[in-house]
């Protein structure tokens, strides 16, 4: 892969593989038709997780132990042909082992007795269409109508090809549904349904001649799934193996998807066009300065350059088109007509007012960064996104929410693929809505923020109205010194092998010059492991040897005379093919790197022991000694943690440099560390630039809209007056209101309470499973020595259920980084008291541990009355 995965992606994969896998047996096991479906909110990488899953499916994946399937072929099926053009690009574009030959769009000419393994074909139903050359013959042959010969001589209608490549046993199709809900659900009739043609090739046809068998394997992948999975259950001889979700809390989490929905509309009645458009101007330039600001902090990353969308109503006036256009060229003259193009139902170029605007395709939008306006009407097309689209104005009227709420929701991209730290700006979309009240901008609000039939809900996602911007700019050095140095937990990844860990982590040290030569180095390394290991459990590793160099077997003896049979055991030396296989599968053990330069390693140490070895006998006895280590768990963990201590010890050895390096530079470190089997520690980044709520609305109307209470002294803050926040706990603002009362507080920090390189966090169990407790606040205080120290402070709910877990957690965190800071506090409210728990202490912690109830613990000896 071109990219690295996000979490949740490289899950989705291992769990799909898995399905697919199974999929498979049962199909060769009962001839039964397989279906996987794969759920993802929009913007989560479907067709990246997609393209991992198609080279694993044709060249297996080691990480996964996951065999490739060498009868695999692939058939893509979307809704239109641009959709299918748009995913081929995507395949192309993350896939490096999935050549442009392979990815095949099926055309009208395409003649061919089955489909070949190894190459996915891109077919849609405009070409299942009567009139077309794929399937003319095909009809007339089931009618039973005269045909002297195929149409152009061809000798298979693409329904030939389908059905020859199912019967094939040297096959095995899978059928890639793409936005499987497509075509897909019951219409006005089941018998209606049934003849839509995406369900003609999954169910088979039974009744033609010959017949059609259903496809074997489906895999549904889809953003909305109800009339999918509601349609699976329709097909009684097809088995569900799995229903594949990623969770939209992974994905906003992860980055890929931006945090912020800001929308203006006018406060009253009126033509607001123009004041709101030169708005949208102002944002789209000041959006422009920020990326080109933030370049400049980071060399490895190329400027973005954002865009901005006019959205048009169904039947616009090309006049006020031009008019819009020539407003926007005044508001900022660096624009000019080149600039803009149009993505309309008409593909050619378009005259508004005095302005020629040429057709752009919606798949080519993202990558023509001259493009900076895009005139459009709807959602642009099924599938299509744009991550540099940051700025939108729409024209339409405030009954066209659901427009607006769809082509929202195809900007939700980030354009890096991650979250700038601590910039909010540059995590935003910006929706101007000039003729919209507030009531239906608040409905606009309501539907990003909790979700409607077009767009779900995402947690971690908000929409924001007249927000208002705070920065860092006033906070001194010394502060933020302590601020990026107190440790942060995450929580890891679940499929990455430590020594792939390890050698991702090498590579990057050598490609950043901060420790040249470090890939020998953990080469070097690991072979040390693994000899010590081999010593330490000689015994094993000699008689999984002589397993490795055995073959064992029976034979059935028929007499020809008498027909008796007798049955025997036999063993047999094991040749060069067995010993390599198994020393392919210890790849997938040891790393195939690792384990190629082991063996080299052994060899050489072979003949250098012996003059006479030969060179090719020792290569096959050291792959044979590789193979036996990796079937003794002693080994395989003992080589598991070194590579894990390594990398750990390589991570603090070079912590100072990494974090010399540019943030996108310090991105891909991060990624790697949190590949780990545990959770890790990480640096805070430092908030720079946030967007915040200024007023909360209580009600239908402008007159329950109230300014929030605001508070001096946070580290972020607006250019005039103090930070305001709408706590939802009286606790959070009683306690608040205690700090700011000792004189020794310089500032404090309001903890996001979502996945951000800005937000502290601790691990704490929850069942079987692990999860992350966010404490609401950090307090800096300057000591008598003027040295600036910190102070985690966390009001929270003894009654809640999940109060001790989370509560054992943040003392686990005491424990392990308590010296980073002057006083870790829990707080709660009991009978009208605030009490405190010193987290700090070892009493309090060991009593922590030992007990079922939390109030007990706040009425305990060991707690105190809180006064800040």
């Amino acid at each position: 892969m071109r990219f690295t995965l996000k979490d949740y992606q490289d899950q989705a994969v291992s769990e799909l593989l898995s399905a697919l896998r199974d999929a498979r047996m049962y199909y060769e096991g009962s001839g039964r038709p397989q279906a996987v479906t794969l759920t993802a909110t929009m913007g989560a990488g479907k067709t990246v997780i997609a393209s991992a899953l198609l080279e694993a499916l044709f060249t297996g994946n080691e990480d996964l132990d996951f065999e490739a399937d060498p009868k695999a072929t692939v058939l893509w099926f979307s809704s239109d042909p641009a959709l299918n053009e748009q995913s081929r690009f995507r395949l192309l574009e993350a896939s490096d082992m999935i050549p442009f030959s392979d990815l095949v769009v099926v055309p009208t000419t395409f003649n061919q007795r089955t489909f070949d393994p190894g190459k996915v074909y891109f077919l849609n139903h405009q070409k299942f269409a009567r009139t077309s050359l794929l399937v003319r013959g095909f009809e007339e042959r089931q009618a039973a109508l005269p045909l002297e010969s195929m149409p152009d001589g061809r000798e298979f209608t693409i329904w030939d090809t389908i059905r020859n490549t199912i019967e094939d046993p040297d096959r095995t199709l899978y059928m890639f549904v793409d936005e499987a809900h497509q075509g897909m659900g019951q219409s006005k009739s089941a018998a209606r349904a049934h003849e839509s043609i995406v369900q003609r090739i999954i169910n088979g046809q039974p009744n033609t001649v010959p017949r059609i068998p259903p496809v074997p394997i489906i895999l549904g992948i889809t953003a909305t799934p109800q009339r999918l999975h509601e349609t699976l259950e329709t097909w009684n001889e097809r088995l569900v193996v799995d229903r594949v979700k990623v969770s939209p809390v992974d994905v906003q989490a992860s980055g890929l998807l931006k945090d912020t929905y800001v929308l203006d509309s006018p406060a009253e009645a009126g033509a607001f066009d123009k004041v709101l458009l030169r708005r949208a101007v102002d944002r789209l330039r000041e959006m422009t300065e920020a990326w080109a600001e933030y370049a400049r902090t980071d060399s490895d990353v190329q400027t973005v350059k954002p865009l901005m969308i006019l959205q048009l109503p169904n039947t616009p006036d090309p006049e006020d088109v031009g008019q819009a256009l020539d407003t926007i060229f005044q508001q900022w003259p660096a624009l000019a007509e080149t600039n803009v193009a149009h993505v309309l139902g008409e593909h050619t170029t378009q005259r508004f007012g005095s302005h020629e605007i040429p057709y752009l395709s919606p798949e080519e939008v993202q990558d023509h960064d001259w493009c900076r306006v895009l005139i459009a009407k709807d959602a642009i097309s099924t599938g299509w996104d744009c991550p540099r689209a940051e700025v939108m104005l729409s024209f339409r009227p405030a009954s066209d929410r659901t427009h607006i709420t769809q082509l929202l929701g195809r900007m939700a991209r980030t354009p890096l693929a991650r979250r700038i730290p601590g910039n909010d700006l540059l995590s935003s979309v910006y929706c101007f809505l000039p003729h919209f009240a507030p009531t239906t901008t608040r409905e606009v609000a309501d539907a990003l923020t909790y979700g409607d039939e077009n767009m779900p809900a995402v947690p971690g996602r908000r929409a924001l109205i007249d927000p208002i911007e705070v920065t860092s700019t006033h906070i001194a050095p010394d502060v933020w010194e302590v601020f990026t140095s107190l440790p942060s937990m995450a929580l890891p990844k679940t499929v990455t092998h430590p020594v792939k860990r390890l050698t991702l982590l090498a590579h990057e040290l050598a490609a950043d010059e901060i420790m040249p030569g470090a890939g020998a180095r953990a080469h070097e390394l690991m072979h040390h492991a693994l000899d010590g290991a081999a010593a330490t459990h000689r015994t094993a590793v000699e008689e999984s040897l002589t397993e490795v160099r055995t073959v064992e077997g029976n034979e059935l003896f028929v007499d020809r005379a008498t027909g008796a049979r007798s049955a025997g055991d036999y063993t047999a030396e094991a040749d060069e093919a067995v010993i390599e296989e198994a020393f392919r599968r210890a790849g997938r053990v040891f790393g195939k790197a690792v384990s190629m330069s082991y063996a080299s390693y052994l060899a050489d140490q072979e003949i250098t022991a012996d003059e006479d070895a030969d060179e090719v006998e020792a290569l096959i006895e050291a792959q044979a000694r590789i193979a036996a280590m990796s079937r003794v768990p002693a080994v395989v963990e003992t080589f598991n943690r070194r590579a894990e201590e390594l990398a750990d010890e390589w991570f603090t050895t070079h912590r100072v440099a990494i974090a010399g390096l540019s943030p996108s530079r310090q991105e891909e470190y991060r990624k790697i560390k949190q590949q780990a089997r545990t959770a890790q520690a990480v640096s805070l980044a430092k908030p720079e630039r946030w967007l915040v709520p200024s007023y909360a609305q209580t009600g239908d109307d402008e007159a329950t809209r109230e300014q929030l209470p605001r508070y001096p002294k946070h580290l972020l803050m607006p250019a005039e007056g103090d930070y305001p926040e709408d706590f939802k706990s009286s606790w959070e603002r009683e306690v608040l209101r205690l700090e700011l009362a000792r004189g020794s507080l310089i500032h404090w920090y309001r903890n996001p309470g979502v996945a951000k390189p800005e937000s502290l966090a601790a691990v704490y169990s929850d069942g079987d499973q692990q999860a992350l407790v966010r404490p609401d606040f950090i307090m800096f205080d300057r000591a008598p020595d003027g040295r600036v120290v910190a102070s985690i402070v966390d009001p929270h709910g003894h009654h809640y259920g999940d109060a001790l877990p989370k509560l054992r957690g943040l003392a686990a965190y005491a424990e392990q980084h308590g010296d980073h800071y002057a006083r870790i506090d829990s707080i709660a409210k009991i009978g009208g008291q605030l009490r405190v728990l010193d987290l700090k202490d070892s009493r309090v912690r060991e009593e922590i541990a030992q007990t079922t109830s939390v109030e007990a613990l706040y009425n305990d000896q060991l707690a105190l009355n809180y006064r800040g």
